[in-house]
């Protein structure tokens, strides 16, 4: 099943709003295939391992699957992967999880089963959950996994009071950074970073095979339509303003321009994130100012946080997020620490707020 995971891995990049998933078929305690789910529409892990073994001459007849996740057995945009080890004769499966979603969600091991063969389970269930923690959440909850990524200095400052904000972290960092966004279905940020710092909010310090979706919530519609972050087209605008002359410059640029109700004074986020899981945003990445950052940690909409700490300090700065004061120790925002790793001179700091 490890094996069958690090063939999900070669997919990290690649497979949105699909799962990653790895498929490793095994005789006799050697793996004669593998595979991994490529492109939306193409083969999934367990068909691409079927193929590999067919352009080796390997007969699979009898052998056993190790997938990373549950065969999907309904018709999507590719025929169930059930079928396709059914149809190759494969004696047994085991899947390392079952797929949360509703469309299979144990339909598929019913079916291999009432086949003939024998399925198994729980197998390095949690690590091929957290290959796919989006997918699994957006599944279970109907909105992306959002990912809250922030560059500061050790004392929490992420800018200078005049705005100045490049570079505090290395150059491992940034590219560390850039690895993150790949993974993600889409990168968000708000109008605030977007007027201050241009950005491209695409991936560039690593090879990709797609680039993610765009997304900047500005509910005034005050993006210039020369931005760099709508160059190519296809940038989500997100805004609770419809003002069609501004509306129509965005559009003219590439953009789709979304409206969506107010929370009362900005746009409801819990909304937006609702949308984004409409659109199969399986994990959202967002690289915004202290402003969004502290109106999604407030509505309760940042299942994690990503945090490079530069070693230097930086006084008074612009802050990670802008929160309300509190009266009391017990109503502080709670995470608990899920890994920390040295990124060239900087530590690269991931703390979850929400387990699912």
């Amino acid at each position: 099943m490890r094996a069958a995971l690090d063939q999900a891995a070669k997919g990290l990049f690649l497979t949105s709003p699909n799962p990653r998933v790895g498929c490793v078929i095994v005789r006799d305690g050697q793996i004669i295939a593998s595979g991994h789910t490529q492109r939306a529409g193409e083969a999934h892990a367990e068909v691409d391992a079927l193929r590999d073994a067919a352009s080796r001459g390997v007969d699979v007849r009898g052998a056993t699957a190790y997938v990373t996740l549950e065969p999907c057995s309904h018709h999507g945009r590719t025929p169930p992967c059930t079928e396709a080890l059914i149809a190759a004769g494969i004696g047994r499966v085991v899947a390392a999880i079952e797929d949360p979603n509703p469309l299979v969600a144990g339909k598929g091991i019913a079916q291999l089963r009432a086949a003939g063969m024998a399925v198994e389970t729980g197998v390095l269930a949690d690590e091929a959950r957290e290959m796919n923690i989006g997918f699994f959440h957006r599944m279970q909850h109907g909105r992306p996994w959002v990912r809250l990524k922030i560059a500061a200095s050790i004392d929490g400052g992420t800018a200078l009071t005049n705005g100045q904000s490049q570079w505090i972290t290395s150059s491992a960092a940034r590219d560390d950074g850039h690895a993150w966004r790949a993974r993600a279905c889409a990168i968000m940020t708000g109008i605030g970073t977007v007027q201050q710092d241009n950005p491209q909010l695409n991936v560039r310090a690593v090879a990709t095979p797609r680039q993610p979706q765009r997304i900047v919530v500005d509910s005034q519609l005050e993006t210039d339509p020369a931005a760099r972050v709508l160059a190519g087209g296809g940038t989500w605008v997100i805004t609770t303003d419809a003002h069609p002359e501004r509306a129509g410059r965005l559009r003219d640029a590439g953009a789709e321009v979304i409206v969506l109700p107010t929370d009362g004074v900005k746009i409801n986020l819990t909304a937006l994130m609702q949308l984004l899981g409409q659109r199969q945003i399986n994990e959202l990445h967002v690289e915004a100012g202290y402003k969004l950052n502290g109106s999604l940690l407030r509505m309760g909409l940042v299942d994690e946080m990503l945090v490079y700490l530069a070693p230097c300090l930086l006084g008074p700065a612009q802050g990670m997020a802008r929160l309300p004061e509190l009266a009391a120790l017990s109503d502080r925002i709670v995470m608990r620490f899920h890994r920390v790793d040295a990124i060239g001179d900087d530590l690269r700091v991931i703390t979850r707020l929400n387990d699912f």
